[in-house]
């Protein structure tokens, strides 16, 4: 569908005595319905000014920014700015922060811009993300310290064919409804040659017993989804244009309700240069995964004149979403094959695997894996995403001296994510929260400590204390844990250099720390970014206050 730029009015500022001028903009968004059809049927989007994905929106750190944001629905609507440093007011979450927009009503966002970077911004209220209501963010800071001859943003989202009601429906009456992709008698009788016939029926009495499937990677999948880029499926081929030995930035957000997705250019090394809005020291990728809600900015410089495919496949490859990256229009470039998918493993979720053998990722892929995704460079990513705090650093330094020796096949993992200037008020926590992120797949519940939201106690914190959140994950599913208004400082070894982002990835069966500085008085959100869950309860309410100890 077509993406016709925002119309934006900007407004001059008065100049102050003894105050650096600055630009006041005021956005006008509309949010309403609109026809689309792009599953080859005729469906309805929720759209912004009358396109989805919704207009990408520009700011300049140090302005002050007035949205005026319209209501044309028949239903109440929301905006949340994702990874916004802002007053909870201005939140955008009905029923915390603010009462919601009406249908036929207007609200004013108004907020001082105190960050730069890549962000993006999207519906809160009932499933109106799902449904189109999602836009980039880009922040420009005073001073660009990574020029590119071109700048693109690559929304990444998943669309259904079913309406999300539907699919919320369907997964509370059978949560493996949309998994297409169990294990056969045929795989069983593979696995017994390949392991023995013992060890293979004990592997599927253990999974059996906790009436899960290890093919159970996403609990929405390609059986109802179309994977876009920019709105665009790969037939629609979205493509941006480059000239050769040109610079270009990606501003990879991903916009998804349920997919994390593993992004690669066959062709081009990628050089990953912030997450979640932060500059990191440069890493140098061949692919990285995106989980939902996520944001990484990569630099690369296509020295032919020829098309690469930006291709980004779904965690449980059931499909992928497929772009170009072009010297000329009408240039496509051809989608590669998808890499094979690694299924879970009694070792991910923390128990011994059958017969008293640890498989690793390798040994659980369905075939052998191509050169351009070695299994080998997953296995070594897998131990050390899940090593201690404590060794993380030195395991992950030695991982990467060993695969620029052997010219492996990079993938990025939290550990190697360095924050390009230190924590200025680093310190040790004043305390400690320890949540489990728990749920019943088969009654497709999912909380934290087992307790649902509309159950659970709003989380209090004492204005000015730091606090160390502990995610522990007792489920088989990964869980992009998004604290709204606030930052986490990830607990990757790398100390006062930590990076610091709004969404946090707990992979099945591990465990990820955070330290979070409690800097922003108010009522935020606190839940699960994959929406589904979010909706199942995987939520809570955090309270800032200023005062004695809560």
């Amino acid at each position: 569908m077509p993406h016709p730029s925002n119309v934006r009015v900007i407004i001059l500022s008065v100049l102050v005595l003894c105050a650096p001028t600055t630009w006041a903009d005021t956005y006008r968004l509309t949010i309403d319905e609109q026809g689309i059809s792009l599953t080859g049927e005729k469906q309805t989007a929720i759209t912004a000014n009358g396109v989805s994905p919704a207009p990408t929106l520009h700011w300049r750190e140090g302005e002050i920014v007035n949205l005026q944001v319209s209501n044309r629905l028949k239903t109440e609507t929301s905006l949340h700015w994702h990874g916004i440093i802002l007053p909870y007011e201005m939140d955008g979450v009905p029923g915390i922060s603010f009462h919601g927009i009406g249908a036929g009503q207007t609200f004013n966002y108004q907020f001082k811009v105190q960050q730069s970077g890549t962000y993006w911004y999207h519906g809160h209220s009932g499933f109106q993300e799902q449904q189109g209501l999602y836009g980039a963010l880009i922040i420009d800071p005073p001073h660009n310290h990574h020029p590119a001859d071109r700048d693109y943003a690559i929304l990444l989202a998943d669309w259904p064919e079913d309406r999300p009601e539907r699919i919320m429906a369907r997964l509370k009456k059978q949560s493996d409804y949309y998994n297409f992709q169990k294990r056969t008698v045929g795989d069983f009788f593979s696995d017994a040659r390949e392991k023995g016939f013992f060890e293979t029926l004990a592997d599927r009495m253990e999974w059996g017993e906790m009436r899960m499937e290890p093919t159970d990677l996403a609990d929405v999948t390609g059986a109802t989804y179309h994977y876009l880029i920019n709105g665009a499926t790969p037939d629609m081929n979205w493509s941006g244009l480059f000239a050769a030995g040109e610079t270009v930035r990606l501003r990879f957000i991903n916009a998804s309700a349920m997919t994390h997705f593993d992004v690669r250019i066959p062709g081009l090394k990628m050089q990953v240069i912030a997450a979640d809005g932060q500059d990191v020291d440069p890493v140098a990728v061949d692919e990285f995964r995106i989980a939902v809600a996520e944001t990484y900015d990569v630099l690369v410089t296509p020295e032919q004149p020829q098309a690469y495919a930006i291709f980004a496949e779904a965690m449980d490859r059931s499909g992928y979403a497929s772009a170009s990256l072009t010297p000329k229009i009408g240039l496509r470039a051809t989608p590669p094959g998808m890499t094979p998918r690694t299924l879970l493993t009694m070792a991910d979720m923390g128990m011994p695997a059958s017969g008293g053998h640890q498989h690793d990722h390798a040994a659980a892929t369905e075939m052998p894996v191509e050169n351009e995704h070695a299994g080998h460079a997953q296995h070594q990513q897998h131990n050390a995403d899940d090593a201690p705090a404590h060794s993380m650093h030195d395991h992950q330094a030695m991982l990467r001296q060993q695969a620029e020796a052997s010219n492996a096949h990079k993938t990025l993992s939290y550990p190697d994510l360095r924050a390009s200037q230190p924590d200025t008020g680093w310190r040790a926590p004043d305390r400690e929260i320890k949540l489990r992120l728990t749920g019943n797949m088969h009654r497709y519940m999912w909380s934290f400590d087992d307790i649902a939201y509309a159950d659970a106690d709003p989380i209090r914190l004492r204005l000015g204390e730091r606090v160390r959140f502990t995610y522990v994950n007792e489920t088989m599913m990964n869980h992009p844990i998004h604290m709204h208004g606030l930052w986490q400082y990830l607990d990757n070894g790398n100390g006062e250099y930590s990076p610091k982002k709004h969404v946090i990835n707990v992979k099945p069966g591990t465990t990820a720390s955070v330290v979070v500085p409690a800097d922003a008085v108010g009522e935020w959100a606190f839940h699960c970014h994959l929406m589904y869950h979010m909706d199942a309860g995987m939520f809570r309410k955090i309270i800032i206050t200023a005062g004695p100890k809560p």
